[in-house]
């Protein structure tokens, strides 16, 4: 397995711009789905996910098993529209290690939306679900505990990692847009809710192999609207 980690600097301005324009906000908080369309039309089925978003001098990072010199050109080659909100101009790629060796301990960041899709295809907040277990007033665990739990799931697919120390750095309700295809037409535009939250902390890669997936693949639901990107660093000396 290939992987590459690139970088661009969206411009804020033409990003809004680029969002309103396409209706691709529909009062969501967040631009996770114009930056995907965005993605999609510089890259094609190439465009990379999962990605992340940070709004500074960071730009816009994501992961892909597309070879680099293919993503170059499709930068170079992308509209001027498309290249100027997405700010190719900066674009730059490398090769991302692959192979981990186990018991190999790291830092790491992830934005996750941690929620459960019922039988129903609803997503529902895993804090809440916890919740229902229990009589009113008697639920006394904590976002951070559950939503932790939830993360260490998600890093133990595929025997991938072992959470050694987890903390919840960032918190809130976020609205984003959703759109889709239904039988029968195209399903309208959605405002879709839910939990979007940073963790940070340190983990052990267990199965080499189903690390590498995980990081190509990416932690959790809407992997390919800003989620899920598993930002990895070396760990802490003391």
């Amino acid at each position: 397995m290939k992987l590459t980690l690139l970088q661009c600097h969206p411009d804020p301005r033409r990003l809004a711009s680029w969002a309103t324009r396409f209706g691709l906000t529909a009062g969501g908080d967040d631009l996770g789905y114009a930056l995907h369309t965005l993605l999609v039309s510089a890259f094609g089925e190439a465009a990379p996910k999962p990605f992340r978003h940070f709004g500074d001098v960071r730009g816009l990072l994501a992961y892909t098993a597309h070879d680099p010199d293919a993503l170059q050109l499709a930068a170079q080659m992308a509209a001027p529209d498309v290249h100027a909100t997405l700010g190719l101009e900066r674009f730059a790629t490398r090769g991302f290690p692959t192979e981990w060796a186990p018991g190999r301990r790291l830092g790491f960041e992830v934005r996750v939306r941690p929620v459960l899709r019922t039988r129903e295809g609803r997503e529902r907040d895993v804090f809440q679900i916890a919740g229902e277990k229990f009589g009113a007033g008697e639920f006394e665990r904590t976002r951070e505990a559950v939503y932790g739990e939830w993360l260490a799931q998600e890093l133990a697919r595929g025997d991938a990692a072992r959470i050694e120390s987890v903390r919840l750095d960032a918190f809130r309700l976020t609205a984003s847009l959703r759109k889709g295809n239904a039988a029968g037409g195209k399903r309208p535009a959605q405002r879709v809710a839910g939990p979007d939250a940073v963790f940070s902390g340190e983990l052990t890669v267990r199965d080499p192999a189903g690390f590498a997936a995980l990081l190509a693949r990416g932690l959790g639901r809407h992997r390919a609207f800003g989620f899920g990107m598993l930002l990895l660093r070396p760990p802490t000396t003391c």
